[in-house]
């Protein structure tokens, strides 16, 4: 068995695809009725679609997963962040934490919650 994406839930799909095309670089490969597959893996679906399939109530800001990205330029993407033109929801700015990764951590416009970390240096 192989994983083949991850799927998050979102109100507006064209405010969803703008924002992970602009501060991340992912790139539509499928837009299909509600569904769009962008590079990299990740699946972005409307909530009503999610909550018809499931027969459940999408929770946002729920706080139980995150996404994770890997940044080299950890100072330049801060930057990136603080000069968007839309207000990003900061759980830290830039910190290192007590492992010594720099990261980040911030909602995207739909409550999904992303780390940005700085590799991590193997000895």
């Amino acid at each position: 068995m192989k994983l083949k994406n991850i799927l998050i839930v979102v109100k507006d799909m064209e405010r969803s695809k703008r924002f992970y095309k602009e501060l991340f670089g992912l790139d539509v490969v499928l837009d299909h009725d509600g569904n769009v597959i962008l590079t990299e893996g990740l699946v972005l679906q409307e909530v009503s679609i999610w909550e018809r399939l499931t027969r459940k109530e999408a929770v946002l800001y729920h706080n139980a997963a995150e996404l994770y990205f890997e940044e080299t330029d950890i100072r330049g993407f801060q930057e990136k962040l603080d000069s968007y033109d839309k207000t990003i929801q900061y759980v830290n700015r830039l910190r290192e934490e007590p492992w010594g990764q720099r990261t980040i951590r911030f909602y995207d416009p739909d409550g999904n919650l992303i780390e940005v970390g700085a590799p991590v240096q193997m000895n």
